[in-house]
């Protein structure tokens, strides 16, 4: 017989001594790469954004966007690779952010951005600071927390100064440890001499407020001169001399009007201590008895260096934190870890590893019941070298472990055993024809070379289908496309691996261990064992009648048509991916601008309050005028930049998951509903952010507002906010514009500087000494200790327009009097800017909000909203209804319309794509099976059970309550690999059966009931893998696809082909069977 490319490889390797030594090698090359294989929860999705603020001094938000951010858009929108560009314009300032095409490289980007900035220098508006290009990537974002708190007996004697100072010392210990990245500081106040004039003491003293910051800046001067020679000595010359306290800084002299000399502590007051910032932190952490304890708190960031290993890096952290316990970290604090993304990738990847191994067990033990004990004993060895083998190949290609990378592995572990059950299948049933092993017959390796070569292209063709099926899923766009991309590259490379494993290592260890095991079984059995009298018994009943058989055909149909109906009914929902299980919550407080720290803080305490309800809680930190730690989903969101005093953030960490009941989402449901208890003001929003599973957004329902000009916007913007808050199932929203911020003008009044002989620099100069804060110098303390900031500035409470403030003497005229603030400075409350934002050049207003309750996608709040937009009257509000896009930003802006962004856009580029992926998949699948069969009707044959998969995928959802996610989707395309495969074996069968003596039902008896049981093995194999991800939460779709569509599409499959070749190609002849 012809032995083809896989009979050839069998008989090359089934006696050769270099068989076991590729065995060795693919083991040995495996298990070094999954010791060195970096391990990550998630696949790294590399998005650089580069943020280029600008300050602006005096300019009103629309003015800044004219002259800086529009300019500064033209010139960033100019550079190769920048897919978006948003601007964000406030009073005095402009943000503008790159964002980079999805994989690009973080350094590049910046680099691009600087020099395109550098060759445009000469543009920059006088007046206007030099930009700060800050570049923030995945690699930036913390892989490990520490937060630094007083332990429940020693909150007196630590306060947020002293944890600052530990933490900074902290900080620099850690950094020692290799690999790790950026790290900041969270919370905690680093301390200060603090000079903070008393207007009603300069007044008394007669000295202007101009002679104090001349004082303070002058004498804290140090600086060399040279060398002189001295006693035949080159000696160094330093003139001046630093201050090292506040109590020399106190001592200092300044002049009076009078010019008499005054001790600066005599007219203002100068302290040590720390500073007073607009930002606080503390943490709430639940002692084993029960009881909350509050203290202060510092949380230290640790980011990894690109391409470490997250666990390693980690691990080394906590092991330097370990060793200075008791050392540099005093007894009596305590570092708690806030966030270990190590621990959880290394927990995750263990948890897979051992799904893994149980799916492993579970086919071999499947085996060895179905066809026996020696030929499990096979596939124990080949399911591992497969999975080594492709483990070392996505090492080589610069994949890591993780959580994508390894459930790829295993639900193509039921695929990749195929062609090893299917060769041992066919083997073992050769070895029981009569003739195998007696004298003049065949030999047991003839006959296995054979066996190898009578399924071996179909084989090859089944394998290339899977492939086909799989590999357009790596050329999905966007943000998913990285997330993605481990499944088809890992399971593509275990179908291709297992098929070399299959022809070469199957049959020399059949010949070596599983000779024996059918030594006494002579005789071949057609009927197929059990499996196959039953599988005979059901399609007789099928494939009687062309009439019967017809109307099975039709049946299947209408259900498959039912089963689509489905999701137009919602009896399945479809979602892009499910929320994951986390061990943190974020709630995130934003109050009307404006707000008072210490208000917010308030609220923020309430919020702790309400979250310590929570039995799943176990500790929290607040940050108020700060952000916490960002994550992922931070980054994207830009939630580093929250530093207002109106902004805060509860970080609720909750038990592991082994120890709760309720996962993470529904924790976050049942808190959001108690947070609708808290009282706020008006345009207050409270948000519970959950950490999204894949890409996140800015928002999972996101609506641009276009339009003709900054009003209409706004307007439209505010009613379909109206319009979101009525639909019951969109929460947590909130607009981009927010309210108009109070300000305080101080007006200088040119012609009163000019009456009294000052320069306006000198009041400029007083006015931000005393309103805001200025450092003058470092007064350094030696003893390996930080040298501390000298400031001028007045204590927060003083801060306000009082009439003590107007009458602080700011200058001496030439004529010897002080001349008041008062006197040459006008005041009066003012009304600020709204925030305006632009994308990609279009001026919009962004309306957003999160799903919860009985919709959690994106879509259903769309067609909700969408159809309250179309039944709103606009008309009675002055305004014109919104024109509604799905996608693609307006390209006439006069007219008024609505853009639907965040989860949507991604949701739609990635079924999109996959779609596509799906089509190609499909031709390649058709192309492969014309090549083997030379026929063009023979392979729409054997594709048309692809769609009857959806029937198992639509009941499986809707037993399970699941929604149809991205991960389904991957399932249902690698099912029609999977399902192709089955029904080219089958109809493969079939061809090489037909003969002039028996009749076409025979025919497809015969074929069936032999065939039946390795469909069914693999089917079975391949369901087993899908079965250990059940429980996972983001990729329970792609287990249920498999579980469910294979089950469906098996059993049809196996039955339909026949009725397809009974419908098209009936011969009239009964089945003698």
């Amino acid at each position: 017989m012809k032995l083809g490319i896989s009979g050839r490889l069998t008989k090359a390797t089934i006696t050769s001594p270099l068989t076991p030594l590729f065995l060795l090698a693919a083991i040995a090359v495996g298990l070094l790469a999954l010791l060195s294989i970096p391990r990550e929860e998630e696949p790294q999705i590399s998005v650089p954004m580069v943020d280029i603020q600008v300050m602006a001094p005096g300019l009103s938000a629309a003015d800044a966007t004219e002259l800086v951010g529009i300019p500064l858009e033209t010139i960033v929108k100019s550079v190769d690779g920048v897919e978006h560009v948003y601007t964000q314009a406030q009073d005095d300032g402009v943000m503008v952010t790159a964002r980079f095409l999805v994989g690009s490289n973080a350094d590049d980007a910046a680099i691009r951005i600087e020099e395109k900035l550098r060759a445009n220098w000469d543009k920059k508006p006088i007046g206007i600071p030099d930009p700060k290009v800050t570049v923030r990537g995945i690699n930036d974002v913390p892989v490990v927390v520490l937060t630094l708190s007083p332990k429940p007996g020693a909150a007196g004697q630590w306060n947020d100064a002293s944890l600052y100072e530990l933490a900074a010392k902290l900080r620099t210990e850690i950094a020692k440890v290799d690999n790790v990245g950026l790290t900041f500081l969270v919370g905690g106040r680093p301390e200060e001499i603090r000079i903070a004039p008393d207007p009603a003491r300069l007044r008394q003293y007669g000295v202007p407020l101009g002679s104090v910051i001349e004082a303070a800046s002058q004498a804290n001067r140090s600086f060399p001169l040279g060398n002189i020679r001295e006693d035949g000595k080159a000696v160094g010359v330093t003139a001046g001399r630093t201050l090292s306290s506040a109590q020399e800084v106190g001592l200092l002299t300044v002049r009076s009007a009078a010019g008499a000399p005054v001790y600066l502590r005599d007219v203002a007051s100068v302290t040590q201590g720390p500073r007073e910032e607009q930002a606080r932190a503390w943490r709430w952490a639940k002692a084993d008895n029960g009881k909350w304890n509050s203290a202060p708190a510092v949380s230290i960031a640790f980011a990894k260096r690109a391409g470490a290993n997250a666990v390693v890096v980690s691990d080394a952290i906590l092991e330097r934190v370990e060793s200075l316990q008791g050392k540099l970290i005093p007894d009596d604090v305590e570092v708690a870890v806030t966030r270990n993304y190590g621990e959880t990738a290394n927990e995750k990847a263990n948890e897979l590893l051992f799904h893994l191994a149980l799916a492993t067990v579970s086919i071999v033990a499947l085996i060895g019941f179905a066809i026996g004990w020696r030929e499990a004993g096979v596939t124990a060895v080949v399911i591992p070298t497969t999975i080594l083998l492709t483990m070392f190949a996505s090492n080589l290609m610069g994949y890591t472990i993780n959580r994508v990378s390894l459930f790829a592995l295993i639900f193509s572990i039921g695929i990749l055993v195929d062609d090893a059950i299917v060769m041992i299948e066919n083997i073992a049933r050769h070895w029981t024809m009569d003739g195998v092993g007696d004298e003049g017959g065949r030999s047991r390796t003839q006959a296995a070379i054979e066996a190898v070569a009578e399924v071996g292209n179909p084989t090859v063709v089944a394998t290339l289908t899977v492939v086909a099926a799989l590999l357009p899923m790596l050329f999905v766009s966007g943000l998913m496309g990285p997330y993605m991309a481990p499944i088809p590259v890992n399971a593509s490379a275990a179908m291709i691996f297992s098929f070399f494993v299959a022809v070469v290592i199957v049959p020399w260890l059949m010949i070596r261990f599983a000779r024996r095991t059918l030594a006494n079984g002579h005789g071949h059995d057609e009927s197929g064992g059990k499996l196959g009298k039953l599988y005979a018994r059901v399609a007789h009943r099928v494939i009687d009648t062309r009439k019967s058989a017809r109307n099975f055909l039709i049946a299947v149909g209408v259900a498959t048509l039912v089963a689509c109906s489905m999701f137009y009914f919602k009896a399945v929902t479809v979602k892009l991916l499910p929320f994951d299980n986390k061990s943190e919550v974020q709630v995130v407080v934003d109050m009307p601008e404006g707000t008072a720290l210490e208000s917010t803080g308030r609220v923020l305490e309430d919020v702790a309050g309400i979250a310590r309800g929570l039995p799943e809680a176990t500790s929290m930190e607040a940050y108020v005028g700060t952000s916490a730690p960002f994550n992922f989903n931070g980054l994207v969101r830009h939630y580093f930049l929250r530093s207002q005093p109106e902004q805060g953030d509860v970080m609720v960490t909750l038990l592991p998951k082994g120890d709760r009941s309720r996962s993470s989402h529904d924790i976050a449901l049942d808190l959001r509903e108690r947070l609708k208890a808290l009282k706020l003001p008006t345009s207050a929003s409270i948000k519970v952010v959950e950490t999204p599973p894949g890409p996140p957004v800015l928002a999972t329902l996101l609506a641009e507002v276009y339009g003709p000009d900054a009003a209409t916007r706004e307007k439209t913007a505010t009613e379909l906010e109206k319009i979101f808050r009525s639909v019951p199932f969109i929460v947590d929203v909130d607009n981009s514009f927010g309210t108009p911020r109070p300000k305080l003008r101080l007006d200088i009044q040119r012609d009163r500087i000019d009456y009294y002989g000052l320069s306006p620099r000198q009041v400029a100069d007083s006015i931000g000494m005393l309103m805001g804060n200025q450092t003058v110098g470092y007064a350094p303390r030696g003893d390996g200790r930080t040298p501390l900031p000298i400031t001028i500035a007045l204590e927060q409470k003083d801060r306000s327009w009082t009439q003590a403030l107007s009458s602080t003497p700011v200058a001496q005229a030439p004529g010897g009097q002080l001349i008041d603030l008062g006197a040459v400075v006008d005041a009066r409350t003012e009304t600020g800017s709204t925030a305006i934002f632009r994308r990609d050049g279009r001026y919009a207003d962004m309306v957003t909000a999160e799903l919860a309750g009985a919709y959690e996608a994106p879509i259903y709040g769309m067609l909700a909203v969408n159809r309250a937009v179309d039944g709103y009257d606009w008309a009675a509000k002055g305004l014109a209804k919104p024109e509604v896009r799905l996608n693609g930003q307006p390209k006439d802006e006069s007219v008024s319309s609505l853009l639907w962004d965040g989860e949507w856009e991604i949701t739609w580029v990635t079924f999109r794509d996959m779609g596509g992926a799906f089509m190609v998949a499909l031709l390649g699948i058709y192309i492969l099976v014309v090549a083997q069969f030379r026929s063009f009707r023979l392979p729409l044959v054997i594709l048309t059970p692809i769609p009857l998969t959806l029937v198992g995928i639509v009941i499986g959802h809707m037993l399970f309550r699941a929604p149809f996610t991205a991960t389904s989707m991957i399932g249902f395309i690698a099912l029609a690999g999977i399902i192709v495969r089955n029904s080219i074996l089958l109809v493969d069968f079939i061809r090489h059966a037909v003969s002039p003596d028996k009749s076409l039902r025979d025919v497809l008896l015969e074929a069936g009931t032999i065939r039946f049981k390795p469909i069914v093995l693999t089917a079975a194999a391949a369901m087993i893998g899908a079965a250990v991800i059940l429980t996972d939460p983001i990729f329970q779709g792609l287990a249920i696809s498999l579980l469910f569509g294979l089950a469906s599409s098996t059993l049809l499959t196996v039955l339909v082909i026949p009725a397809i070749y009974v419908v098209l190609r009936d011969d009239g002849k009964p089945a003698t069977r």
